[in-house]
């Protein structure tokens, strides 16, 4: 039943909303293109926050899925605020995840004060180009994400992915929907975070986003080993957004 409604709804799924899910597996990213997604993230060590997948890594996903894929550049857990050589190592990232054909980046630094470093995101977006990027959650470690959000925008982003600067997106609705208004059309805000078939339907009336992120570690125990039930998920939360507007 739940299969054939995913079917039914497919068509206005394209048409107004994207699902972007988080994996760190060939075998998760299978399960969430089978589920709905419309896009993966691709990363390890996502009990971490995230960090760059092994060449190995994407290249096997980029084999068995045929959805966009954005490999997470991020060097180490821990902060934002990169030394010179890690500056380096992501750029040299950058290029491995062009050679195993990514289809954009997720990226994000600070600078010694906690706000975006423009000046670095920037270069690290050309060398992405022409491939589009998203400015990561880094954005919610920022004092005023007001002003940052108009940061990120200078650095050439394509989009933000962001919590509204709490722990989980259903926390920060309100700051979510200013955001997306604030950036009107310059740069796609994502809310992620928290987010599940269960909320997304507030969510999506609060903030009036069109793009969504989870990971779904929220609804479901370790989600790299319960494959089935995370497919599930990925399915019901794919549901439950196609049927919002």
């Amino acid at each position: 039943m739940l299969d054939s409604l995913a079917s039914n709804c497919w068509v206005d799924m394209e048409r107004n909303f994207s699902l972007e899910i988080s994996v760190e597996s060939v075998d998760a990213a299978m399960a969430a293109e089978r589920g709905g997604a419309r896009r993966i993230e691709l990363c390890s060590n996502a009990r971490e926050g995230g960090t760059t997948p092994s060449r190995e890594l994407m290249r096997a996903v980029r084999e068995r899925v045929s959805l966009p894929i954005f490999s997470m550049v991020r060097p180490r857990a821990g902060n934002f605020v990169y030394t010179d050589k890690e500056f380096g190592a992501m750029r040299r990232e950058i290029e491995a995840t062009k050679e195993c054909r990514m289809d954009g980046v997720v990226l994000g630094l600070l600078d010694a004060d906690g706000e975006v470093d423009i000046a670095r995101a920037k270069q690290l977006v050309d060398l992405v180009r022409p491939l589009p990027i998203t400015f990561h959650r880094a954005f919610d470690e920022c004092a005023d994400l007001r002003e940052s959000l108009e940061d990120v925008i200078k650095t050439g982003a394509t989009r933000l992915l962001t919590s509204g600067g709490k722990r989980t997106a259903p926390e920060a609705l309100d700051v979510l929907g200013d955001l997306v208004q604030i950036a009107d059309g310059r740069l796609i805000a994502m809310p992620g975070s928290g987010l599940h078939a269960g909320n997304i339907r507030e969510a999506v009336a609060k903030t009036g986003a069109r793009e969504y992120h989870a990971g779904l570690s929220s609804v479901v125990a370790d989600p790299a080993n319960n494959l089935g039930a995370f497919e599930k998920e990925v399915r019901k939360f794919a549901v439950a957004l196609a049927n919002c507007d």
